[in-house]
């Protein structure tokens, strides 16, 4: 029996595991533990294919695995978090078709299942992204209720656009066409150890440290969104 093989998948699987314990820890309100696992999910979702490329074992099986993981850890545990959020924001429960409004955020889930399904048929997405990918998407709606618990005491202004519900839907409605812009994203990936051809990449990861050192939670969706930005600029001005 050839171990090796099966390494990749199982650490896939344990993706799935991450995605399947923060979904409930998301049905408990605990928001930063389920952050947590989708972040584990996250990490090992980088690592199955790095073995699957280490010990040469690279298959159709693998590629269908890691969809579906990610579909859970970074599909449908994103749109449960917003459809909590819609659910504990300023929505008259009692007032007719506003008591289906918090099922709105699963449309952040099924914009995950399209990009995930484009994603597998898109030969133009080896080396940078066609719109943001499903975990960088992930990240940016899990730090959200982060925001709100950790700095809505301080900020009335933080308060107030994350429990307001026509400011939630536009975020979802956004996550879900972002995911599937047909706009290029530069890749993180180092291929030459020299500051000339990875400036962009090197700036990016400097100036979102910092930001994670000085903002903690706050910096997660400024990053998000400064990556977009600076992709952005790179296709329209910095692009040979």
């Amino acid at each position: 029996m050839n171990i090796k093989k099966h390494i990749p998948n199982t650490i896939t699987l344990l993706n799935l595991l991450c995605g399947c314990i923060a979904l409930v820890f998301v049905s408990k309100d605990q928001f930063e533990m389920a952050f947590y696992f989708v972040c584990l999910g996250i990490f090992l979702d980088f690592f199955d294919g790095f073995f699957a490329r280490l010990f040469k074992v690279s298959g159709p099986l693998g590629l269908q695995l890691d969809s579906l993981a990610d579909m859970v850890t970074s599909g449908v545990v994103p749109g449960f978090v917003m459809f909590k959020m819609m659910l504990s924001s300023n929505v008259n429960m009692t007032e007719g078709y506003l008591q289906f409004f918090p099922y709105l955020g699963f449309i952040i889930t099924l914009g995950s299942c399209m990009r995930l399904a484009k994603f597998n048929i898109d030969t133009r997405q080896t080396d940078s992204f066609i719109g943001l990918p499903t975990p960088a998407n992930a990240l940016f709606i899990l730090s959200l209720p982060l925001v709100l618990e950790y700095y809505s005491a301080n900020s009335l202004m933080v308060l107030e656009i994350l429990t307001e519900k026509w400011v939630l839907l536009v975020i979802t409605l956004f996550s879900a066409y972002i995911l599937n812009a047909e706009i290029p994203l530069f890749s993180l990936k180092i291929k030459k150890f020299n500051f000339k051809d990875n400036a962009l990449q090197i700036i990016f990861l400097a100036i979102s440290l910092l930001l994670l050192v000085l903002l903690n939670y706050l910096a997660i969706p400024l990053v998000i969104i400064f990556y977009v930005l600076l992709s952005v600029i790179n296709n329209k001005f910095l692009k040979k």
